[in-house]
């Protein structure tokens, strides 16, 4: 009687090992579950794309433009100043898809812009806010970019509702921002601007500050 007794406590410690287990395996992937559906991810992102903010994913056979960026960079505005009113252009014919990588190389002030830009997605003023950030683009991490200073932006972009100012300030989509990074450094983006045309990268020498090449080589001419 004694042994059974012991293997029937035995049997129990073992069921009751098991209930545990199966509970704490549950609890894991709740906690899991519900960290990645709080996951904020500003409009347009696809996680396929890199995290990029997109326009007219839905398009088939047409060109498709990955542009890795840091708002901060010099070199970046400069192709912002040579070729975005033409991506702007085709994005708006529904000619080519169009994929923002938003980084944050240079400092504090690239993640405060970036998070800012991610916000004027769920406003529908992406490309207008984006234009402004390069048309005013000051010393990098010099102050200018603060979370009031790129409220003040948004103001003058058409950015002015409540929604907007809380997502800047809250750093609504500061891990949106560090996804983009990782994924960057994942594919080895290493400077701004990089640019790839249906997976393939454009030529930096004749082809990112000359609009007719930029525009041939979307084209495919």
């Amino acid at each position: 009687m004694a042994k059974q007794s012991g293997g029937d406590k035995i049997t129990q410690y073992i069921v009751i090992g098991m209930v545990v287990f199966v509970l704490a395996v549950g609890v894991i992937f709740s906690v899991m579950g519900n960290k990645a559906s709080n996951s904020a991810v500003p409009s347009s992102v696809s996680k396929a794309d890199g995290y990029g903010i997109v326009f007219n994913s839905d398009l088939k056979d047409v060109p498709k433009i990955d542009l890795w960026e840091d708002l901060q960079c010099p070199v970046c505005k400069q192709f912002e100043a040579t070729n975005g009113d033409y991506i702007k252009k085709i994005i708006t014919e529904k000619k080519a898809k169009v994929v923002f990588h938003v980084l944050s190389f240079i400092g504090p002030e690239s993640i405060l812009a970036a998070n800012a830009v991610a916000c004027s997605a769920d406003e529908g003023k992406f490309l207008q806010f984006h234009s402004y950030l390069y048309k005013t683009q000051g010393t990098e991490n010099s102050g200018v970019w603060s979370n009031a200073g790129l409220i003040s932006a948004g103001a003058e972009a058409g950015l002015s509702s409540g929604r907007f100012k809380s997502c800047v300030n809250n750093g609504t989509y500061t891990g949106w921002v560090n996804d983009v990074a990782n994924d960057g450094a994942a594919k080895n983006i290493n400077s701004t601007p990089t640019v790839f045309v249906n997976g393939k990268p454009i030529d930096r020498n004749t082809q990112y500050f000359d609009a007719a090449g930029f525009a041939a080589a979307v084209e495919g001419k």
